[in-house]
């Protein structure tokens, strides 16, 4: 059965969304804060989730940038904002669909189909918040590393990194991206910080750090991650 986690504070239109995904056999877990989304969707990760922006803790975009870093659901933001810009970034920071209120039931559950019947198409991953190569196994829930069965101690800023990348394994992700997403637009041009945190990853997780199998360096461009 298709879980839908649903993120929203006007119980209203919580309990709407609810009757009509229970009518058609989806499971539904509701929060009406963010940090309650993110405390639901790792104890019962979602196989999708509808998310409001206009959170009371914070900002929708935060809840989903947390869930990106360890899920691959599909996320449709169903907003009242309006302005382009809000689209565009809501979809820059990882939704696969943008709603906007007021909508009607049928568009809601029309989308909600094709997202999840995207992702049941696509390959696994191999299990939920977990990465497993060939000398290391992440844990993207619970934000533990281990190497050849031992704990490896990552700082809060390489797991921000590292999660980046692993979201995009196989494809490569810019220098500006990473920038971005870890230090903030102000740092762009502060390439020496991802060249000194990415050694520290080879060091703490590749099996020879001089020659990387897992994590490339394109040069001038960026870094990509393979399992």
């Amino acid at each position: 059965m298709t879980r839908v986690l649903v993120v929203e504070d006007e119980p209203q239109l919580v309990r709407a969304i609810a009757i009509n995904l229970h009518a058609r056999k989806y499971e539904v877990d509701a929060a009406t804060n963010g940090n309650t989304a993110l405390r639901l969707a790792a104890a019962h990760p979602p196989d999708a989730v509808l998310l409001d922006l206009g959170l009371p803790d914070m900002d929708g975009i935060e809840v989903m940038r947390g869930l990106r870093r360890w899920s691959r659901a599909p996320i449709l933001v169903v907003s009242a904002r309006i302005a382009s810009d809000e689209k565009v970034r809501a979809l820059d920071a990882g939704a696969d669909d943008y709603i906007t209120k007021p909508f009607s039931m049928d568009e809601l559950l029309a989308r909600l189909r094709v997202a999840t019947r995207r992702t049941s198409s696509a390959p696994s991953a191999g299990g939920e918040g977990t990465v497993v190569t060939g000398g290391f196994v992440l844990d993207l829930v619970t934000r533990e590393a281990t190497r050849d069965g031992h704990t490896v101690r990552l700082t809060p800023t390489e797991w921000q990194l590292l999660e980046i990348l692993v979201r995009n394994t196989g494809r490569l992700v810019s220098q500006r991206q990473l920038l971005d997403e870890v230090w903030g637009p102000t740092h762009r041009t502060h390439s020496n910080y991802l060249r000194v945190y990415m050694a520290q990853l080879r060091r703490k997780l590749e099996p020879d750090p001089t020659h990387p199998r897992h994590f490339i360096t394109a040069p001038g461009m960026g870094y990509r991650f393979e399992r």
